[in-house]
Order: structure tokens, then C-alpha cells, then sequence
């Protein structure tokens, strides 16, 4: 596949470099619609964020493609696309080991994600998840498909005298400001731009409680968009499109835009 940008806005098969009798084809790619500063929709109803914006970018660069974004539900968006619903998703996705079995990963991941420690104040000295496992404080239930429960279920494997107390929740996810605020919980695990958006944000519902509850970032983690286990074609054109768009910096200025920083600048110190 040849990758060109498209000045006309327009896609022909031609520019593809495909036959005059191949289509552009139409493909579902779905993001999950509450999830800002990742994935959202905005005032006038357009799907935006960081995830969207770097896809919109790879459709430009693949003209044989023409990208439908479908808003919905983080899991309808896994469901969706392990069914063949949508042909990929964005919802700043983690790698498991267990997804690897339902969706193909790309070999080049989209973004990076600071994920963080939401405690009170007075508990602002914790600073890692070795800090909060010898404290020994409770941490709010997460999914056990949620892949930020992979994350805490790895560390405890990796150190099995100082485990964090890891409960699995019923639902996907829950309102961790809410439960470290009222003292169901100790602390919780987040990530930083919905903290960002919730309290640190002058409109943000939990801005009231922005002296009183804080962010810890503890890792940065590559995020990945998942592709159905049938499209890796598609997969291994959006591998070319992305690696175009980290060398042109471009994944670097909507880190910027979205997340307030550049996350690329600590990618040498990422390790998962």
C-alpha cells in the first residue's frame, strides 16, 4: 500500500495504487464517546481527542480507506470489534496478554497514557504502588477486564511480599475521585487526563475537591488501537500511516494539545 497524503480531501483507487476497478473501502472504527481527553464528542456533536484526531490523520494517509467513527461504550467498543462490528477501535487501550487472544495489536502503538494514584492530600507521600502496598491501604475495585487491573495484578506477581490489596469490581469502572473523597477507599487507580478533566478543570464536576484529593503518576503506558482478528491488512496499513505521523512529530503535538504535555518525551523510560 502506498501512503499519500490526499490534498483534494478526495481518494480515488488510483492514488492507492490499486486497480481502477477497486473500491475505497468503508471501515467502522469506533472510540468510546466518554473518555476525554482520549475520545469524546464535542459541543457540535464531532467525534474529537487524542485517539480520534491521530486516526483521522491515518485516513488521510490511506487513501485506499475511508474511516466511519462510531461514538459508543467502552464495552461495547470490545465487543463490537472482537465481533467484527467495527473493523478497530480507540479507548486508550492497554496490551493484556488476555487481548491479544480476541484482537490483533499493530506493531506500532498510537499514543502513551500517565497512569496515576488518586488519594487525599494528607496522603500525597505515596508515590508508587510499592509506597501504597506498604501503607497497607485499599484501593478501589477495578474490572477485572479492565487492563488497569492487569497492571496492578502484574506488579503484585512481581513483588509477592508487598502486594497492593487487588480487588476485582463488578463494574467496568467506578467513580474513583468519589470513593477516595468519602473514605470508601484509600486510593484508586486513574488516568491522568480524566483526573485532569474532572478536577484539575475549573468546569470539572470534582473541581470543588481539587485541595483536597490528588494525582500520583506511577507509569506511562503505550496505548494501542485494536483491530478485529480478520483485518490485519488494515492493521498493517495503519502501522505504516502511524510511523509516518511519530516521525513527522505529529503524535507528539496532540499529545501536547490533549493531555497538556508532551508524553513522548519520557518514551525511552516506558516500559510496558
Amino acid at each position: 500500500m502506498i501512503l499519500a497524503g490526499c490534498g483534494s480531501g478526495s481518494k480515488t483507487s488510483t492514488e492507492s495504487g490499486a486497480s481502477s476497478d477497486n473500491k475505497i473501502r468503508k471501515v467502522k472504527v469506533a472510540y468510546d464517546q466518554a473518555s476525554k481527553p482520549m475520545s469524546w464528542i464535542d459541543e457540535n456533536g464531532k467525534p474529537t481527542g487524542y485517539d480520534v484526531e491521530v486516526m483521522k490523520k491515518v485516513d488521510e494517509l490511506l487513501p485506499a480507506y475511508e474511516f466511519e467513527y462510531v461514538g459508543t461504550s467502552s464495552d461495547d467498543l470490545l465487543i463490537g470489534v472482537e465481533q467484527g462490528k467495527y473493523q478497530a477501535g480507540v479507548k486508550n487501550a492497554f496490551w493484556t496478554q488476555e487481548r491479544t487472544e480476541k484482537f490483533i495489536f499493530p506493531k506500532e502503538f498510537i499514543g502513551l497514557s500517565s497512569a496515576g494514584l488518586v488519594l487525599k492530600k494528607e496522603n500525597e507521600n505515596i508515590k508508587s504502588l510499592a509506597d501504597f502496598a506498604s501503607a497497607g491501604f485499599t484501593l478501589a475495585p477495578i474490572a477485572a477486564n479492565n487492563a488497569q487491573y492487569t497492571i496492578i495484578d502484574e506488579y503484585n506477581i512481581a513483588n509477592p511480599d508487598n502486594k497492593v490489596k487487588l480487588k476485582a469490581g463488578d463494574e467496568f469502572s467506578v467513580d474513583v475521585v468519589q470513593w477516595v473523597n468519602e473514605g470508601r477507599v484509600d486510593g484508586g487507580v486513574m488516568i491522568e487526563g480524566p483526573f485532569q478533566k474532572q478536577v484539575t478543570a475549573k468546569d470539572g464536576p470534582y473541581h470543588h475537591l481539587k485541595n483536597d484529593v490528588v494525582y500520583n503518576e506511577f507509569a506511562v503506558i503505550k496505548t494501542w488501537p485494536l483491530f478485529n482478528k480478520k483485518e490485519q491488512e488494515f492493521a498493517d496499513a495503519y502501522d505504516e500511516a502511524v510511523k509516518q505521523l511519530k516521525e513527522e512529530k505529529k503524535t507528539n503535538e496532540f499529545s501536547v494539545e490533549f493531555y497538556g504535555k508532551d508524553l513522548f518525551e519520557v518514551l525511552d523510560k516506558v516500559n510496558r
